[in-house]
This record gives C-alpha cells, sequence and structure tokens, in this order.
C-alpha cells in the first residue's frame, strides 16, 4: 500500500451556467465580501455614532475601485502587453468568437489596494466629522481582510494562483482542470463523454519527483460510443492534455496508462492511470491568514473604538497582510513567465514598499498618540 498523503480537490470552479453566462464560486465570494463587509461596516458606524447612510456611499467607492483598481494592477504589474495587443479586453467580461460571458480574468490585490486607499481619499475630501482619511482606512481595512479571505477561496475553486510542488500530507493535486478541458465542446466535439472522476491510487508507489503522486482518472463515455471512438479520445484527447496541463500532472515520456472496460448498460468507461502533482494550497494558506488578520483587527478596533489611534490599524494590516504575502510568494509558482528572470517575483516587489510604510504609519500613530496622551 502507498504511504503517500495528499488531498485530492475536484472542486467545480462553476455553480450554474444558463447559456453564455455561468456563474462561477469566485464571483460569488467576491460578491458576498462586499456584501458581509457592508453590513459589519454599519455596526461599526452604528457603534461610534457615525451616519450610517454614509455606508451605502463608501460601499459604492470600494466595490468599484476594488474591481478598477485589481484588474489595471493586474494589466499593469503582469500583463501590459494587453493595452496595446487587446485595450478592450480590460475591462470587457466577455468573450466575442464564440460569444461566452468569462468575467474579469486576471486581479491584482496590490492593484486592488491602490485603488482602494484612492477612493478612500477621495470619500473622505467631503471632510465628515470623526471621518478623516486615516479614520476611514483604518475601519476599512478591517473589512479588506474578511474580503480577502473570501477572494483567495474563490481563487481555491478556480485552481489557480497555485503553490510548488510539495511532499506535505496537506498538499493538494487539482484535477478538475483535466476534467474542465475534458468537457469543453473544444475537446469533446462529438459530446461522446457523461462524466470524470477522480480518487485516489494507494496502491501504486509515489513518483519521482516532490509532490508526484499516483491518481486514478475515470471517464465514462455516453451509451452508443464505439470502443474505437473511446480509445481515440484517451490516446489522443487525453494525451494531448496531460501534456498541456504539465502544472497540474506528470505526464512523463509514455503514452498515457489506461484499461478501458464495458460496463453492465453496454457503455464503456476507462481507468486511466495518471500522476498528479500535489502542491502547497497557497490560496487556502491566504485566506486562512487574512481571517485571523480580520479577528486580530476586529477585536483591536472593539478595544479602541473612538479612541482608535489613527493609522493604527492601517499599519498593522499592511505589515501583517503584505509581510505575510511577502513569505507565501516563496511557496507559490511564478504567475508570468517574465518573473522566472527576477530575483524576487512581482508579488514581493510590490509587497516591501506596502510592509515599510506599514511600518512608518505604524510608528507615527504610536508616537502620535503617545505625544497627545502625554500632553493630556
Amino acid at each position: 500500500m502507498s504511504l503517500v498523503n495528499y488531498i485530492l480537490w475536484n472542486g467545480n470552479p462553476e455553480i450554474f451556467t444558463i447559456g453564455s453566462f455561468e456563474l462561477r464560486w469566485y464571483g460569488l465570494f467576491f460578491a458576498l465580501g462586499f456584501l458581509v463587509s457592508q453590513q459589519i461596516l454599519y455596526y461599526i458606524y452604528k457603534k461610534e455614532g457615525k451616519p450610517e447612510g454614509d455606508v451605502d456611499t463608501l460601499t459604492i467607492y470600494m466595490v468599484v475601485a476594488t474591481i478598477l483598481g485589481a484588474r489595471l494592477g493586474h494589466v499593469i504589474f503582469y500583463q501590459p502587453e494587453i493595452i496595446w495587443t487587446e485595450p478592450w479586453g480590460i475591462f470587457l467580461p466577455f468573450e466575442f468568437n464564440p460569444f461566452r460571458f468569462t468575467g474579469l480574468q486576471g486581479l491584482a490585490s496590490h492593484g486592488g489596494a491602490i485603488g482602494i486607499l484612492t477612493a478612500i481619499w477621495l470619500y473622505s475630501r467631503k471632510k465628515k466629522p470623526g471621518q478623516n482619511y486615516l479614520q476611514v482606512v483604518d475601519r476599512i481595512v478591517i473589512l479588506v481582510a474578511l474580503t480577502g479571505a473570501l477572494i483567495r477561496l474563490g481563487n481555491f475553486f478556480n485552481s489557480e494562483i497555485i503553490g510548488l510542488p510539495t511532499d506535505a500530507p496537506h498538499g493538494v493535486v487539482f484535477a478538475h482542470p483535466l476534467a474542465e478541458a475534458l468537457e469543453s465542446p473544444r475537446n469533446n466535439p462529438n459530446d461522446v463523454i457523461e462524466g470524470i472522476e477522480f480518487r485516489r491510487n494507494d496502491t501504486a508507489p509515489k513518483g519521482d519527483g516532490i509532490g508526484r503522486v499516483p491518481i486514478y482518472g475515470y471517464i465514462f463515455f455516453k451509451n452508443g460510443v464505439q470502443e474505437q471512438e473511446a480509445r481515440m479520445t484517451i490516446e489522443f484527447t487525453v494525451n494531448s492534455l496531460l501534456g498541456r496541463l504539465d502544472e497540474f500532472f506528470d505526464k512523463g515520456s509514455d503514452a498515457v496508462d489506461y484499461e478501458l472496460t464495458p460496463q453492465e448498460n453496454g457503455a464503456y468507461a476507462a481507468r486511466i492511470n495518471i500522476t498528479g502533482i500535489a502542491r502547497h494550497p497557497a490560496q487556502l494558506y491566504e485566506s486562512i491568514s487574512c481571517v485571523f488578520l480580520f479577528i486580530l483587527l476586529f477585536m483591536i478596533w472593539r478595544k479602541y473604538e473612538k479612541d482608535l489611534p489613527p493609522g493604527m490599524l492601517f499599519g498593522i494590516f499592511l505589515i501583517v497582510c503584505f509581510g505575510l504575502r511577502f513569505c507565501y510568494e516563496f511557496l507559490k509558482e511564478n504567475q508570468v513567465a517574465f518573473e522566472d528572470d527576477l530575483p524576487l517575483n512581482m508579488g514581493q516587489i510590490l509587497s516591501i514598499p506596502l510592509v515599510v510604510a506599514g511600518v512608518v504609519i505604524l510608528v507615527w500613530s504610536y508616537r502620535k498618540h503617545h505625544r497627545a496622551g502625554t500632553a493630556n
């Protein structure tokens, strides 16, 4: 029996599809982050005696700023070529050939942070009592931490922002990209596949290399599909996809190893021996960290409430959030090819000035609060 421990994940990123529109878990978690955050902000404003009506205005600022900032951040920091090759694709959530709703594919948290800080600056220009720039930012970062946790959970469902291969027992094999590719009309034009499942293979030894683990892939063909067509699907389509999805599977140099057998209803089913790549669930690391950061910031706010030193929560947020982001990047695959030639990847490069800014803001906040206390 194999002693290899890993988690086999085949979660579908889609909740449902209607025509060309699809609702994905990522979009749901993204929206849920704003909805829950709005309710928490109502609570904060009510406790502090501030107009609850301002929450609605601030929510609109946050939604627009987060989406625009995160999207522009991804384009500028990771895919600047889109600006001159496909400028309409920066903000259009559609593909036209064929037409389908895709959402905004590519959002950067650093860009979202810049967008939020800019939006709060615009909001605070109204000079409302008790709502200067740092005071508003201190409350918003509590909500940003919670929203960040939900967004990273959505990344996990999307099998994106994956970690490096690992032999740790909590390593995750993301199997769904193969199922999604096989069920797409492009790779399954004759609609011959009824369903796909993945299971652990605890009888085979571990593969060569870090994170290489044996799994079974089961492909169930529709009734009426001939044996030759089923074999061609496996030997050509599956074989090709395993090679292309090399971040999730280790195909090796051999042809795909499989067994094809008829079922009781006459339809064929194939069991394929696959080597999956177990990876650090970097998305969950960040999601869990954001949950704890949310709890920390909220508890500090509860302790001080109206007497919260301006900038205190903001400084803590920048240090913890982007300090951990810098560290987690060592466990993650680079998102774009040009990062392979850099001593640090783009996520780390962008995190450094934010951590430094957090330290400066926190020291400034402490000194100002200490001087005010001494004066009193």
